[in-house]
């Protein structure tokens, strides 16, 4: 049974729903072999004759009536870098998802993943201009994580003609997943990500938009927000149709046609997609 974002939202608990998303994806794929994300997800696997009984994991059984066997878990040499953007724009919402939230229970879904596969993981926002280190690597930092993701808040701008990732001391192969509305006021984000890909970190974009920022399919006079500035102006939709549409339409090519570097990966969703499709698809492209 597919999650939906709304029915996680209601549960009012991160952690809940980010181990909910993470076991439905090891129940849906838990044979295949490094399906990348640094993630194995044979970690789980069905009871076979001559399994010792005691390796069954109960618990899950008892959510889903399944003999899976826990797999032993291995020291992973790869590194998770997850990076938020916490600009006000992330306080977008539509039909009862906003885009902070999907993008919170999205990282804690892959942050889950991570700790069962032994990954080292740390965690950044983008925010104020720059980009701050929120979790550093360390042996707490599935905990803190999830800790930090359920307090954050997003607000103001991100702007920044000269963004710089941190240089690290890369000794193992690392992935970055930004989470982000990826809506830029000149080539900010580009920069970003055109400096922190190379052969051993790998960056792997998850785009969240909302159907209307897409199609536009709004009509009357509607009050509209800049989230990032708190500008607002009162417009009818319909005389601003046919630009918003092709500017969007035409921003979003150029933004992929920009991306097609090596060792990067880039997933466009709606805020209405199943938040474990997301993950399918991005595991998917980035080891096709």
């Amino acid at each position: 049974m597919t999650l939906l974002t709304t029915e996680l939202i209601k549960l009012n608990n991160l952690q809940l729903a980010g181990r909910l998303v993470s076991e439905e994806l090891m129940l849906g794929i838990h044979g295949s072999k490094r399906s990348g994300v640094g993630i194995e997800f044979e970690q789980y696997r069905h009871y076979e004759p001559g399994d010792d009984p005691k390796r069954i994991d109960w618990k899950l059984y008892a959510r889903t009536q399944k003999h899976l066997v826990r797999e032993s878990a291995t020291e992973s040499n790869f590194h998770l870098r997850f990076v938020l953007d916490l600009s006000g724009s992330m306080n977008y919402t539509e039909r009862g998802v906003s885009r902070l939230d999907y993008a919170k229970i999205l990282l804690a879904s892959l942050t889950y993943l991570g700790y069962r596969q032994s990954d080292q993981m740390s965690l950044y926002a983008l925010k104020n201009g720059g980009l701050q280190t929120i979790v550093p690597s360390g042996k707490q930092s599935f905990q803190r994580i999830l800790y930090e993701l359920e307090k954050a808040k997003a607000g103001g701008t991100w702007q920044n003609d000269n963004p710089k990732f941190p240089e690290f001391q890369q000794k193992q192969k690392e992935l970055l997943v930004l989470v982000s509305d990826f809506l830029q006021v000149g080539d900010e984000w580009l920069q970003l990500i055109q400096q922190a890909a190379s052969p051993r970190r790998e960056v792997l974009i998850l785009q969240l938009l909302g159907e209307e920022e897409i199609h536009f399919n709004l009509s009357g006079f509607y009050r509209f927000k800049d989230l990032e500035t708190g500008k607002e102006i009162e417009l009818e939709a319909a005389t601003i149709q046919a630009e918003v549409r092709e500017k969007a339409q035409k921003y979003l090519a150029n933004l992929e046609e920009a991306l097609l570097i090596p060792y990067v990966y880039l997933i466009r969703r709606s805020l209405q997609t199943p938040i474990a499709q997301v993950i399918i698809e991005a595991l998917t492209k980035r080891k096709a």
